[in-house]
């Protein structure tokens, strides 16, 4: 729909007044957008930066986007893509396994702990890209434009891990099933809790350990209530933009050619970030140099050739064959085609 006016809420009176805008008729086209985490780096450098800016500079204001993220709209990230399909959002950024509800399918570019390479992962993600575009225009009537990682999903407990053996038990929060899928293999007790709730969790013993990304356990301090980090890479959180297709459509062939463009262009930046991300967050985690503030003094500990081993065995007993089970014959052939070929790995649909 062409923006022909301009529409503001009056704080005071919770009114929506709509105000005739000529400048605008007819050229302008608004996209309004809902990133991922506003505490995130990926949002605050990436994100935010592109639709409230980037894209009015590239396209003489031909396109105006207006994003905010999930954390500030309150949002579940469940809930995100239905509200695109239903055109409440033109655009948002999300994780495909909190889609998954949807359907399986769309956790098949990250499932945990299968790749501990970020150069590999790009693979995964470009090789498995195909079908997650199918799977978004098919289920959320969606364009997917980009697939991105957030730095690497680690452990972090408040008692010190030497390896995997010293998880068994423990209570260790996920936010993915396929994570949940690497907890339960290994021994531990998988809870479902999303971030603002896990510093708490661990303060007051509720949870053991907490997944999540190196970068965003440096910029909540979670160093503070969990001093002690198992570098073990059990997921990339990887991510998507998509837009919804009806919008899409209405943009002329030059603005999708321009907005394809610069979407690209953002997507290589947050893989480039990403890779240095790792270094610069466990570095100021543990005892330094940081260059983005104080250091954690977070006891890190590498994962040894028997932990791998043991992270091997789950991903092929455990973490494959329930993905197996959640996504279907089809599903399973064509991961095999794609994503198996990368990792010379096979799904096996009959694994008795």
């Amino acid at each position: 729909m062409i923006n022909k006016y301009i529409c503001v809420v009056s704080s005071t009176v919770s009114l929506l007044f709509c105000l005739h805008n000529p400048s605008w008729a007819n050229d302008t086209v608004i996209i309004k957008a809902v990133g991922t985490w506003g505490y995130f780096t990926n949002y605050q450098k990436h994100e935010g930066p592109f639709w409230n800016k980037r894209i009015a500079q590239v396209t003489d204001k031909q396109i105006i986007g207006e994003i905010k993220p999930q954390t500030e709209l309150d949002l579940p990230g469940s809930e995100i893509m239905r509200l695109v399909k239903q055109g409440v959002f033109d655009f948002a950024f999300g994780l495909p396994g909190y889609v998954n509800r949807e359907s399986a399918i769309f956790e098949g570019a990250d499932l945990s702990s299968l790749t501990q390479n970020l150069a590999v992962q790009k693979q995964v993600s470009e090789a498995y890209f195909p079908t997650l575009a199918q799977a978004f225009k098919e289920k959320y009537n969606a364009k997917l434009m980009t697939l991105y990682p957030f730095p690497s999903q680690m452990i972090w407990c408040s008692s010190l891990i030497r390896g995997i053996d010293d998880l068994k038990g423990k209570r260790i929060r996920v936010y993915l099933s396929t994570l949940g899928d690497f907890v339960d293999g290994v021994g531990a007790i998988p809870v479902n809790a999303p971030f603002k709730d896990v510093i708490k969790a661990l303060s007051d013993g509720s949870l053991d350990c907490a997944i999540t990304g190196t970068m965003s356990a440096y910029t909540s301090q979670l160093h503070k209530v969990a001093p002690y980090g198992f570098t073990l890479r059990v997921g990339w959180g990887l991510a998507f933009g998509a837009m919804n297709m009806e919008k899409w459509k209405l943009l002329s062939s030059p603005l999708q050619k321009t907005l394809n463009d610069e979407m690209a262009k953002l997507t290589e930046q947050m893989w480039r970030e990403t890779a240095t991300e790792d270094a610069i967050a466990l570095a100021c985690l543990s005892t330094g140099p940081c260059s983005i503030g104080e250091v954690g003094n977070i006891t890190l500990v590498e994962p040894s050739e028997a932990d791998l081993a043991i992270r091997d065995t789950v991903a092929r007993e455990v973490i494959l064959p329930r993905w197996v089970e959640r996504c279907g014959p089809e599903c399973t052939a064509n991961w095999n085609r794609t994503v198996g070929r990368v990792l010379d790995l096979r799904a096996d649909t009959n694994p008795d």
